[in-house]
């Protein structure tokens, strides 16, 4: 059996997800029969690849180098093959203000949005933006799992969340509020898996409510009328192409009070925990969490032989 090495940790925000991930892929791939072993993706990652020699890289990372294309770039400069979307795709999907203007460009709908910098912070904070206004969503640029996001429902929010959010990156998308419930759209090989919905058990579908038990309920398939599931599947597979993301992805929407769905950005690299949504919608269409494992090894070991 082809040998693999799952690729996990990091120094992101998020490595305990990818250690979660990680440790899940690795499992599933040892009784599938596969040779695996884990690799961290520390200061020696490269050096470890080159001794062992896999045949493919599972990345199992979140967050980061590992989803902003910088490791895929690495491992296509080492001619291994990987699953998940290559460099651009990951790169311009981790960056959210780039992914929105793919939206603007398709025909996707989105909230509205705008860029603070906070690389230059001697003349002080940035103003809210007047056309946004509160209520309000900040979050950084390029990160995932919900982390740094703060929902600012008064003025006196704005400077304490641009600080804490400043600290997983200096440029911040700042999103008008969309009051409403919580979707998400996985898309595998190129097809749209059955809509989730998300009932997060605090104010925010936050990190806390993603991966601790309990933190939120997930339905699936989605109580939704079949023209308005069938709708959020498009804008999913839409994004998915016009992105150039490849093998699976997540993209997030929520349903507005107002009855239009709008669609936030899309994961190239989404989590594969027991908690996470992706293997949900895979289940709901009769793939377990083996099977989609499986698949996702066989995409990328079929580029072994363009890789190598």
């Amino acid at each position: 059996m082809p040998k693999i090495a799952v690729l996990m940790g990091g120094r992101s925000a998020e490595r305990e997800i990818s250690l979660q991930t990680g440790a899940g892929v690795l499992s599933t791939l040892e009784q599938l029969g596969y040779s695996a072993f884990a690799a961290d993706y520390d200061d020696r990652f490269v050096d470890n690849l080159r001794e062992r020699k896999p045949d493919a890289v599972f990345i199992a990372l979140h967050g980061g180098a590992g989803e902003d294309g910088s490791v895929q770039a690495v491992l296509e400069w080492l001619r291994i093959p990987y699953q998940g979307s290559g460099v651009r795709a990951s790169a311009v999907a981790m960056d959210k203000w780039m992914t929105k203007a793919i939206m603007h460009a398709e025909g996707i709908p989105t909230p509205l949005s705008a860029v603070v910098d906070l690389s230059t912070l001697d003349a002080g904070l940035p103003k809210m933006p007047e056309a946004i206004g509160c209520p309000c969503v900040v979050k950084p640029v390029a990160s995932g799992s919900s982390v740094g996001v703060h929902i600012i429902s008064e003025f006196a929010d704005w400077e304490p969340a641009l600080r804490d959010a400043a600290s997983y990156g200096e440029r911040l998308l700042v999103e008008r509020y969309v009051g409403g419930r919580e979707f998400t759209v996985a898309v595998l090989a190129d097809s749209a898996l059955p809509v989730v919905e998300i009932i997060p058990n605090d104010e925010s579908y936050s990190y806390a409510a993603k991966y601790t038990p309990g933190g939120s309920t997930h339905r699936v398939p989605a109580a939704l009328e079949p023209a308005m599931a069938a709708r959020m599947q498009k804008y999913g597979l839409d994004l998915h192409r016009a992105l150039g993301a490849r093998d699976y992805s997540r993209t997030d929407i929520l349903l507005g009070d107002d009855g239009q769905p709008y669609v936030l950005e899309c994961n190239t690299l989404p989590g594969l925990t027991k908690y996470s949504l992706f293997p949900e919608a895979a289940a709901a269409a009769g793939i377990d969490y083996a099977a989609l494992v499986d698949r996702l090894v066989k995409a990328a070991l079929s580029r072994a032989a363009v890789a190598r």
